[in-house]
């Protein structure tokens, strides 16, 4: 089965029906599900070989640093549904949260003739990361560090701190730390998401008077991140009365550990995660967290990404969320 064949079959030319397989900027509606019925009907499949020799192999390559933050799946389902109508194939590299395996990760990428790349808070340099965006489309998520080179999608981090110390302060809570992620000084960037979590958490502490209530646990976000920072804050000399994570992961972690130490949540500890994942609103967990909408930053990641890849867009934009705070039954007044 050829294009040919497709175009007869459509009543339409060649030239449309590789428009349509482009998703080339100006072809109607009418046309695209023309030519894609046509192709269904067929069971057309354009082969990925001969694109690429074309000069666009019609893959997206995706790197993230684990699979277990449940955050990630909630950016992959917007990639994945702003694409699926695409001829383009989404890949993901789950390459840890060593620099130095992620940008092996990127560099494979690059030399398997992507068409793009969407990075999800790069723990690799940021030199690196420029010097691939130079000659490869790519979209970073998380970081806010701005530049010519890529797009980037990000969160207010710093608003969505706030939004959290001040619900919390409301409650009544001054014993407040926050667990966030170490990030990396030799990356080189300097707005990493944790940075500017971990600003805006300060400036709230400070704006509500607890300046010297301030304190910040560093973790990876992770279960057992989390995990560790709990035990180590909950058995410590003034324990907090409320722990905010930078990560929902992280957060439950922290509940392990509260669990484990025979700590009720909220009565003796209030905990905060952040992303609002799917399961901070199971029954059985309710955990109050801050929503950085993920599916609206994947679907936006991906549409500024094919922008740049079909050349409707030379400069580089910045798009950031607008966070809110999700109140469930892991917060209340503290003890005593």
């Amino acid at each position: 089965m050829t294009i040919t064949d497709v175009a007869r079959h459509a009543g339409v030319s060649t030239a449309a029906v590789s428009k349509v397989m482009r998703n080339a900027y100006g072809v109607s509606a009418a046309m695209q599900e023309k030519v894609r019925a046509a192709m269904a009907e067929l069971d057309y499949r354009p082969h990925a070989a001969a694109r690429g020799m074309r000069g666009r192999t019609y893959t997206i390559g995706v790197l993230l640093d684990n699979i277990r933050n449940a955050f990630f799946a909630d950016i992959l389902d917007g990639i994945q549904d702003e694409l699926h109508s695409s001829e383009y194939t989404v890949l993901i590299g789950a390459a840890g949260f060593g620099a130095e395996a992620q940008s092996k990760t990127i560099r494979s990428m690059v030399d398997r003739q992507m068409d793009g790349l969407v990075l999800i808070a790069p723990g690799t340099s940021r030199a690196d990361v420029l010097a691939m965006a130079d000659t490869t489309p790519t979209v970073v998520i998380g970081h806010h560090d701005p530049s010519d080179l890529h797009d980037s999608v990000v969160d207010a981090d710093g608003a969505g701190a706030g939004l959290v110390v001040d619900h919390l302060v409301s409650l009544g809570h001054r014993r407040i730390t926050l667990v966030s992620a170490q990030g990396t000084r030799s990356s080189k960037w300097t707005r990493t998401p944790e940075i500017v979590l971990t600003n805006g958490y300060t400036e709230a502490m400070g704006r509500h008077g607890l300046a010297a209530e301030t304190r910040v646990c560093r973790a990876a976000y992770s279960d057992e991140g989390g995990y560790k920072a709990g035990m180590s804050l909950l058995t410590g000399e003034h324990p907090p009365t409320a722990i905010m994570a930078g990560a929902d992961v992280a957060a439950l972690g922290v509940w392990r550990a509260a669990h484990e130490l025979g700590l009720r949540v909220p009565q003796d500890v209030s905990i905060v995660g952040y992303n609002n994942t799917a399961v901070a609103d199971l029954a059985t967990v309710q955990l109050t967290s801050v929503d950085q909408a993920g599916h609206n930053m994947g679907a936006t990641a991906a549409r500024l990404l094919i922008e740049r890849v079909e050349g409707r867009r030379e400069h580089a934009v910045q798009t950031s969320m607008t966070p809110r705070l999700v109140v469930r039954g892991s917060t209340g007044r503290p003890p005593g």
